[in-house]
C-alpha cells in the first residue's frame, strides 16, 4: 500500500507570497465588533417592526412556504427544523427547535404563533420538551396574520446565507408582535427584555396613536396600563412600569395568584393558582422544601402540586395549626419564587441599529411599518388591477369587431404578422393583442362578454379606491387602523394580570402565629367540632330561623393555643388542640356548628365508643363529675399530667359506660341520674367524694332489676332549669315510632340521698314502657333530631309525674344555653 508524503510540495512559480503586518490589538478590536454586530443583527435582538429575531422570522417564513396552515395536518417539527436549517438558518437544529418550542408554549407567548401537538414543555421548564422527532407543529391561527399579504411586495427580500434562497427582511405583521408576545435576549454589550401585553389592548393604543399622533403616554397608558402575562398573576407597583413605557427601562414585581382555603377539615391551605411569569411549580415547591429543612420559614404542613390539565395549575401549601395564613403568605412573597422582579429593557432593532424604545416609539415603528406594508401592498394590487383590465379593454375591443379580428388572423401568414395586423387595425398593445390571439374560441361568446364588461366595472372601482388610499394619507391611516380593529375583535382575549399599585402587605400588622386568645370550645349533636373567634357566649335568638347542627350539647371555655379534654364513654380523657379546631365567622348569631369539623379529625374511637362531653384541663376547678350506665358516680380529682394525650379518669366495671359527664363550675351543683323506668334522682355533688382517676366511682342511684341509667346531667339548682322526658317502647325504639315527651320544671323533683331510688318523672301511656331519651338542664332548651335538624318541644307540664304528649318529630339531643 503506497503511503502519502508528508513533504511540503515545492512552492507554485504562480503563487505569490503576501504576509501583511497587523496589530494584535487593532485586529481583535475589529474582529470583536463584527461579531458583535453580528450577534445583535442576525441573532439575539428583535426587529421593532414585526418583534421576531431572525430564527423566529424564518420558521414562520418557512411554515408559510410549507403550506402548514391551521386548517391542515400536523407535520414534525424536525421537518420544520431541517427546512429552516436547510434553506436559511445558518445554525445548530438545536436553536431552531428550542425557538419553534417557545412559539408554541401558551405560558411563554401570550399570543403563540405555532400550534403544537405532543410534549412542548412545562412551566419553568420544570418537564422539557419532547425531542423534535416526536412532536408536530403547524401554524397558530394568528400566525397567519404575519405573513399576510407577504407575496404581495409587501416587504423587502434579502439573499439567505449562500444566495440560493431569498428571506424577508422583515414580515408584514397585521398585529403588533413585539408588545403582545415580547422578548428576551442576551447580545454582546446589550439585553433585551419586555413583557408580553394584551392583544386588545396594544391595538387600542396603536388606533389612538392613528387618530392622535401627538398623544402623550398618559393617553397611551389609559389603553396599555401595564403588561398582561400569559401565566396571570399579580402585577405590584407601577412606577416602574411607567418608567419603561417612558425610557425603556424599568422594573416591577410579579406576585403569585393565592388564596386562602380550608383544604382539610383541619387545617387552611394557600392555595396557589397562578405563578409569576417563567417560574414553575416545581421550582417553588424545592424552595420551600429547602427553607423549611432550614428552619428558616415556619408554619409550613406540606406542599401538593395538584396541578391537571381539567384544572390547570393548583399548588396547595398547607398551614401548619396555630400560624395564621396571612402572614406565612407574606412569607413565601419575600423568601420564594412566588414574587418575582422583571427588569424591561426595550432594546430593539430600528433600521438595524438596537435602539432602547419607550411605548410611544415602539408603537409608532411598527406604526410606519405597516403603513408603508399597506401602502406598498396597495400599490401592488392597484398594478395587478391596471394590468387586468388593459387585457379586458383590449377583448372587449376585439369583440366589438370579432368577425373582422377573425377575417384578419385566417388571412395572416403567421402568428407575428396576425399581431402585427390587429394592432395596426384596433390600436392595440403587444399585451392585449398577444392576450386575444391566446384567447380561445369559447370565449367570444356574447355571455362572457357581459361578463368582461362587469369585470371593467369592477376592476374600474377597486382602482380607484386603491388610488385614493394611495392619494390620501387620512384614508391609509384609517383602513390600518379598521384592520387593526378587527383583528383584536378576533383574537382579543380578555385581561389574565391584576395591576396593583401596591400590594398591601399585612406582614407588619399580622402575627405568624395565632394569638392565644380567649375562646370556646363546642361539640354539637351530630358530633362536630370548632371554636369560636372570642370567649363571648352566643345571644339567644327564639325568633331567628332554626340551623342544622344547632344543638350543642358540650361548651367549654379555652385559648386558641390551649387545649381541650374529650371524654368519652369508655372512661378516657383525649386531649385536643383547640388551634387544630375550625374556628366559626366572629358573625355567626345562632349557635350552629355548620362550619365545624367531625370528631374524628381530632380523636380516634374505639368500637360503639362516644365523646359525652367536653372539660377544660384547669386543674383548680372542681372536676368531672361522671355517671355510668349502671348507676356509679363519681367526681373526679383534676390530675390532668401534662405529657400523656389520653388519660383514664374511671374504672368502668365489666359492660358499664359512661352515660353523662359534665365539668362541675362551683361544686354547688346538683348530679341528676334519670332512668329508663322513668325514675329521677338529684342530690348535691357534695355528697360525693372526689377520687382520683383510676377510681371506680360510688353509688349513684339505686336501680330497679333490669333497669339503666340513660341520662347523666350537672344542674345549678339557682337555675331556671326543665327535665325532658321521652317514652317509647323498649322493642320499637327508633325513629319511625311515634313517641311521647314531657318538660316539667325541674324544681318540681326534690332533692333525695344519695344511691337512694329516686321520684317518678313520667307516667308511661299504653303501650310504653320506657323512657328513650331524658336530659335535665337550664333553658332555653334546644333539641334536634339524629340528624341536627331542629325539633319543637312541647309546653312545659307542671306535672312531675304527668304523661307525655305526641312529638312531631323524634328528639335525639338536648342542650341548654351555650
Amino acid at each position: 500500500m503506497a503511503r502519502r508524503s508528508t513533504k511540503t510540495p515545492p512552492p507554485d512559480d504562480s503563487y505569490e507570497e503576501r504576509i501583511l503586518d497587523i496589530d494584535v490589538v487593532d485586529e481583535m478590536q475589529g474582529s470583536f465588533l463584527e461579531y458583535a454586530y453580528s450577534v445583535i443583527y442576525s441573532r439575539a435582538l428583535p426587529d421593532a417592526r414585526d418583534g421576531l429575531k431572525p430564527v423566529h422570522r424564518r420558521i414562520v417564513y418557512q411554515m408559510n412556504e410549507m403550506g402548514l396552515r391551521p386548517e391542515r395536518g400536523y407535520v414534525k417539527c424536525a421537518r420544520v427544523v431541517g427546512e429552516v436549517m436547510g434553506k436559511l438558518h445558518p445554525h445548530g437544529d438545536a436553536s431552531i427547535y428550542d425557538a419553534l418550542v417557545r412559539m408554541a408554549q401558551p405560558f411563554s407567548m401570550r399570543l403563540p404563533l405555532v400550534d403544537g401537538h405532543g410534549n412542548f414543555g412545562s412551566l419553568g421548564n420544570d418537564d422539557p420538551p419532547a425531542a423534535m422527532r416526536y412532536t408536530e407543529c403547524r401554524m397558530a391561527a394568528a400566525t397567519g396574520l404575519m405573513t399576510e399579504s407577504i407575496d404581495e411586495d409587501t416587504v423587502d427580500f434579502a439573499p439567505n446565507y449562500d444566495g440560493q434562497e431569498q428571506e424577508p427582511v422583515a414580515l408584514p405583521a397585521a398585529f403588533p408582535n413585539l408588545l403582545v408576545n415580547g422578548a428576551s435576549g442576551i447580545a454582546v454589550g446589550m439585553a433585551t427584555n419586555m413583557p408580553p401585553h394584551n392583544l386588545g389592548e396594544v391595538i387600542a393604543a396603536a388606533r389612538h396613536l392613528i387618530r392622535h399622533p401627538n398623544a402623550d403616554l398618559d393617553a397611551l397608558m389609559r389603553h396599555v396600563p401595564g403588561p398582561d402575562l400569559p401565566t396571570g398573576g399579580r402585577i405590584v407597583g407601577l412606577s416602574g412600569i411607567r418608567d419603561a413605557y417612558e425610557t425603556g427601562r424599568g422594573t416591577f414585581k410579579m406576585r403569585a395568584t393565592v388564596s386562602i382555603e380550608n383544604v382539610t377539615a383541619r387545617r387552611k391551605g394557600l392555595v396557589v393558582t397562578e405563578l409569576p411569569f417563567t417560574v414553575g411549580p416545581e421550582k417553588v415547591i424545592a424552595k420551600i422544601k429547602d427553607l423549611v429543612g432550614s428552619k428558616k420559614l415556619q408554619g409550613i404542613a406540606d406542599v401538593k402540586d395538584l396541578t391537571d390539565r381539567e384544572h390547570g395549575l393548583r399548588l396547595v401549601i398547607e398551614i401548619k395549626n396555630g400560624f395564621v395564613p396571612e402572614a406565612v403568605l407574606e412569607q413565601l412573597y419575600k423568601l420564594t419564587p412566588m414574587e418575582e422582579s422583571f427588569g424591561i429593557n426595550n432594546v430593539a432593532l430600528v433600521d438595524g441599529q438596537p435602539l432602547t424604545l419607550g411605548l410611544k416609539e415602539l408603537l409608532e415603528v411598527y406604526l410606519d411599518h405597516r403603513f408603508e406594508v399597506v401602502r406598498r401592498r396597495s400599490e401592488h394590487r392597484r398594478g395587478k388591477r391596471r394590468d387586468r383590465l388593459h387585457l379586458v379593454e383590449g377583448l372587449l375591443t376585439a369583440l366589438v369587431d370579432i368577425d373582422e379580428v377573425i377575417r384578419l388572423i385566417r388571412s395572416s401568414e403567421n402568428s407575428a404578422q396576425a399581431k402585427e395586423r390587429l394592432i395596426e387595425r384596433f390600436s392595440l398593445s403587444e399585451v392585449q393583442t398577444q392576450y386575444i390571439l391566446d384567447t380561445p374560441l369559447r370565449r367570444l361568446t356574447k355571455y362572457d362578454r357581459i361578463e368582461l364588461e362587469a369585470e371593467k366595472e369592477k376592476l374600474t372601482t377597486e382602482i380607484e379606491e386603491l388610488t385614493r388610499i394611495l392619494e390620501s394619507d387620512a384614508e391609509l391611516r384609517k383602513l390600518v387602523s379598521s384592520e387593526l380593529a378587527a383583528v383584536a375583535k378576533k383574537f382579543g382575549t380578555e385581561r389574565r394580570t391584576v395591576l396593583l399599585e401596591s400590594a398591601g402587605s399585612t406582614a407588619a400588622t399580622v402575627p405568624l402565629q395565632v394569638a392565644d386568645d380567649p375562646c370556646r370550645v363546642l361539640l354539637s349533636s351530630t358530633g362536630l367540632l370548632a371554636r369560636t373567634a372570642n370567649a363571648e357566649p352566643f345571644a339567644e335568638d327564639e325568633g331567628g330561623k332554626r340551623a342544622k347542627h344547632d344543638v350543642i350539647v358540650s361548651a367549654v371555655p379555652a385559648t386558641a393555643r390551649g387545649e381541650v379534654g374529650a371524654v368519652t364513654s369508655a372512661g378516657r380523657l383525649l386531649r385536643i388542640n383547640v388551634v387544630d379546631l375550625p374556628q366559626l365567622p366572629e358573625t355567626a348569631a345562632a349557635p350552629t356548628l355548620s362550619g365545624g369539623a367531625p370528631l374524628a379529625e381530632f380523636v380516634s374511637l374505639e368500637g360503639d365508643e362516644t365523646v359525652v362531653c367536653l372539660t377544660t384541663l384547669d386543674e383548680s376547678s372542681p372536676g368531672l363529675a361522671l355517671g355510668t350506665e349502671q348507676g356509679v358516680v363519681k367526681r373526679v380529682v383534676p390530675d390532668y399530667p401534662a405529657n400523656k394525650d389520653e388519660l383514664e379518669v374511671i374504672t368502668l366495671k365489666e359492660g358499664d359506660r359512661i352515660v353523662g359527664a359534665v365539668e362541675l363550675r362551683t361544686g354547688e351543683e346538683d348530679l341528676v341520674f334519670i332512668t329508663d323506668d322513668a325514675q329521677l334522682l338529684r342530690y348535691q355533688a357534695a355528697q360525693v367524694r372526689p377520687q382520683g382517676r383510676p377510681a371506680g366511682g360510688v353509688a349513684g342511684i339505686k336501680l330497679a332489676e333490669g333497669a339503666k341509667v340513660i341520662s347523666f346531667t350537672a344542674v345549678d339548682p339557682a337555675a331556671d332549669a326543665v327535665v325532658l322526658t321521652v317514652a317509647g317502647s323498649r322493642g320499637t325504639l327508633d325513629d319511625s315510632v311515634q313517641t311521647t315527651a314531657k318538660v316539667t320544671p325541674f324544681d318540681q323533683f326534690p332533692r333525695k340521698g344519695r344511691a337512694t331510688g329516686g321520684v317518678r318523672c313520667q307516667r308511661f301511656l299504653k303501650g310504653e314502657d320506657c323512657l328513650s331519651f331524658a336530659w335535665a338542664g337550664a333553658t332555653p332548651a334546644r333539641a334536634a333530631q339524629k340528624n341536627g335538624s331542629p325539633t319543637e318541644l312541647p309546653e312545659i307540664d307542671p306535672r312531675r309525674d304527668g304523661s307525655g304528649v305526641s312529638l312531631p318529630k323524634p328528639v335525639a339531643a338536648v342542650a341548654g344555653p351555650v
